[in-house]
């Protein structure tokens, strides 16, 4: 039976977070026992939100410790940069005459985004960057997306220029689909909706068991359980939240004995940072192990750029012949 693929890919922001790990890699790992993945570091990306990329070389080996440690098998899976496969800019130029400046212009995620990073205007490729999202996909022939919500807009559109090209030029693509994650976000440890690292309320996947546990220490918790004794409600309590992701046997006593007063937050937060950093040792001693071998990243990378560039001049040979340019 032919495996479905799927492509997916982060911009290199250096060291990852339990945010995305949860939302992100856990899937990415269990999705490569039944799909076809090939996995992108989005450097092209990163531009549409900063300029700088004075640190993306460095990010961009941060990450792919992570993703490899995390269990991301480059033999089964390519890892390859955007920017090292020019097929991605040129379908991008194509698919950007199929589509207008007002649709684009409707996308929630973009509005959300201008909110969040207080822009006060947006370029022209961040207006564009579901297109260059939507070749990313293309090129590669994914039928699905692993996703959190809030990139299910994207996915839309990749669908609609997916069917505009191939009713206009003839069937060459297929409508690819959004995967959504279980779990899409984890709250960041001062009561964020979301975990980030430019907010600094993150745990970061490498972080050793000290700065785990200085971490937790200062989450925030319910602001109606001041001291060990009152009643709590772990249903408005971050702390909890992360108990039952990390310590699921657990959570029916931590459950009791914050709703008691018996268990206080101290001691809550020490055992929640316990069990991250358990669950954790067994990426840290496989990450140290690239920090030491740093010649095995540049093999995985030229591997994989090698495979997603044959897979890539195939796909634009199709569009080629599809629109007549030869």
């Amino acid at each position: 039976m032919k495996r479905g693929r799927i492509l997916s890919g982060m911009r290199p922001t250096g060291k990852l977070h339990l945010g995305h790990y949860m939302g992100a890699l856990e899937n990415w790992v269990a999705l490569q026992e039944t799909y076809d993945n090939f996995h992108l570091i989005a450097d092209y990306h990163a531009l549409t939100t900063r300029l700088d990329t004075s640190r993306i070389a460095e990010n961009t080996l941060e990450m792919l410790k992570d993703w490899l440690a995390a269990g991301i098998d480059p033999g089964r899976s390519p890892i390859f940069r955007q920017s090292r496969i020019k097929e991605h800019t040129e379908l991008f130029l194509i698919l950007s005459m199929l589509i207008t400046a007002a649709r684009l212009e409707r996308n929630p995620t973009l509005k959300e985004q201008v909110r969040d990073l207080n822009l006060d205007n947006v370029g022209y490729g961040h207006l564009g960057y579901p297109v260059l999202q939507t070749a990313d996909i293309l090129l590669y022939k994914g039928e699905l997306v692993p996703v959190g919500e809030d990139q299910a807009p994207h996915v839309e559109i990749s669908r609609e220029l997916a069917r505009k090209f191939n009713r206009t030029y003839g069937e060459v693509f297929p409508e690819p689909k959004a995967l959504l994650t279980q779990f899409a976000r984890l709250p960041g440890l001062d009561g964020q909706m979301k975990m980030s690292k430019s907010l600094g309320n993150a745990i970061l996947m490498s972080d050793e068991p000290d700065s785990i546990q200085a971490k937790l220490r200062k989450a925030v918790t319910d602001p109606l359980k001041v001291r060990k004794g009152d009643p709590g409600r772990p249903e408005v309590c971050l702390v909890f939240t992360h108990h039952t992701r990390f310590s699921k046997e657990q959570v029916p006593e931590i459950r009791a004995g914050c709703e008691s007063g018996s268990l206080g937050c101290v001691e809550c937060k020490r055992r929640c940072a316990q069990a991250i950093a358990d669950q954790l040792e067994p990426f840290r001693q496989r990450r140290r192990h690239y920090d030491e071998h740093p010649d095995e990243l540049a093999d995985v990378l030229n591997s994989g750029e090698a495979r997603a560039k044959d897979q890539a001049q195939a796909t634009m040979a199709e569009v080629r012949q599809a629109m007549g340019l030869g």
